[in-house]
């Protein structure tokens, strides 16, 4: 047997040690974790999502005299996608006119009607008048003729003198009480004129309104910026199929990009932690690279009830304290808000603290050997507690418990 070969067979040998020694050493229970004591910054946060939107925008309502021609129901027709970019003037969306519509055709059936009653009360008026000056020429034509006659009767006995007298004053009166009627009845036929011509001036003005109206359902821009949906009272988008009120005329919002802010909401727990003026680290889902400094502005003394649910959640405003070109409204934002930090304090991980007895302590590596020993515990967060007795910085400690350590007397505190 040449050396070659006898390497190879102590190679062999060697490897099925090391194997035989890595697997019969590596069960579960076996395997220690470490970490060692850190010193360093505390941070204790409160995380919850919320949603980006703008603290200052300009809505976009639909026609803003609707209820005037009791209009209440609108439905929104048409509009543009969201995160649609429009200058002033550029077109945003269309309701359906169907309902002003049918109120115009009704408005141009009403004119009609009244000009063919205008119309006929100036032939009415025209004829009646004519009627009664005729009536008045006819009794100043009698008063003529019978004064002719009284001028011919001079020689004519007293009585038939008398009597032509008489007559003429009779129709002298009549005349006068004609003319007076004739005065009356012109002005009832100009009343009459004036209520059916206010009446077609009245319904011709209620079209000019209503196509006002009608144009004011095809919407356009007021000014320049990005297109947002807004949100009914159920919390819901609004969109194609839509309907708005004069109540809610709003179909959609111009925010500000650069007046940003999260709405977030906290439970009952965490709400006790947060306070105004808080700083935050705004993050966003869709840009996880991005991060913004924030600062809580406002929190929620009452509590509202989670749709569907009876949990309830506080809100919580969270201002923006920079700006990007990429954050939209609506966005979905984590928030770590900061409600707690201490420098220059001893941490180790949640796992490496144990407790019998009401006494907490940890396994801390000693030379080749392990000690149990009792820690005096600060505050913690989901991954740390701060350790203010019983380890020093760069102490190595143990994650897991090792084997046989269970009933080791613990080294108290002093």
């Amino acid at each position: 047997m040449n050396k070659k070969k006898i390497a190879l067979i102590i190679s062999g040998i060697v490897i099925l040690i090391l194997t035989y020694s890595f697997f019969s050493s590596s069960s579960d229970e076996d395997v220690l974790l470490t970490t060692k004591v850190l010193k360093g910054t505390y941070l204790n946060e409160v995380v919850i999502s919320g949603e980006a939107q703008s603290t200052s925008s300009k809505e976009i309502n639909g026609p803003n005299n609707a209820r005037r021609f009791n209009i209440y129901q609108m439905k929104i027709q048409d509009l543009v996608p969201e995160g649609t970019i429009v200058k002033k003037g550029d077109y945003i969306g269309k309701i359906d006119a169907s309902e002003v519509n049918g109120k115009i055709n009704e408005a141009h059936l009403n004119l009609e009607k009244a000009e063919s009653r205008y119309t006929q009360q100036q032939l009415d008026t025209i004829l009646t008048l004519k009627q009664e000056r005729n009536a008045i020429k006819d009794l100043q034509f009698n008063i003529e003729e019978n004064q002719l006659e009284l001028k011919r009767s001079i020689y004519e006995p007293p009585a038939t003198i008398r009597q032509l007298e008489i007559k003429i004053e009779k129709f002298e009166r009549d005349l006068k009480e004609k003319k007076e009627d004739y005065s009356i009845k012109k002005r009832q036929a100009n009343a009459k004129m004036i209520e059916v011509g206010t009446e077609v001036s009245k319904i011709k003005k209620q079209i000019e309104e209503l196509v006002d109206l009608q144009k004011q359902f095809t919407v356009y821009s007021e000014d320049d910026g990005m297109v947002t949906y807004v949100k009914d009272w159920g919390g819901n988008k609004k969109k194609v199929g839509t309907t708005i009120s004069p109540w809610e005329p709003a179909m959609a919002s111009l925010p500000d990009l650069t007046k940003m802010e999260s709405k977030t909401y906290s439970n009952e727990v965490d709400i006790r932690k947060i306070k105004k003026g808080l700083k935050v680290k705004v993050g966003f889902d869709a840009f996880p690279e991005i991060e913004i400094n924030g600062v809580v502005t406002e929190v929620a003394n009452v509590g509202e009830n989670k749709k569907g649910s009876d949990i309830k959640l506080f809100q919580v405003l969270i201002k923006l304290n920079e700006t990007n070109k990429n954050i939209r409204p609506g966005m979905t934002t984590s928030n770590r808000i900061l409600t707690h930090q201490e420098d220059n304090v001893l941490m180790v991980p949640l796992e490496a603290i144990f407790s019998k007895d009401s006494i907490s302590y940890t396994y801390v590596k000693s030379g080749y050997s392990i000690e149990k020993k009792q820690v005096e515990l600060g505050l913690a967060n989901n991954e740390v507690v701060i350790i203010k007795k019983g380890l020093k910085e760069n102490d190595v400690v143990y994650l897991n418990a090792p084997a046989d350590m269970e009933e080791k007397s613990i080294t108290l505190l002093k």
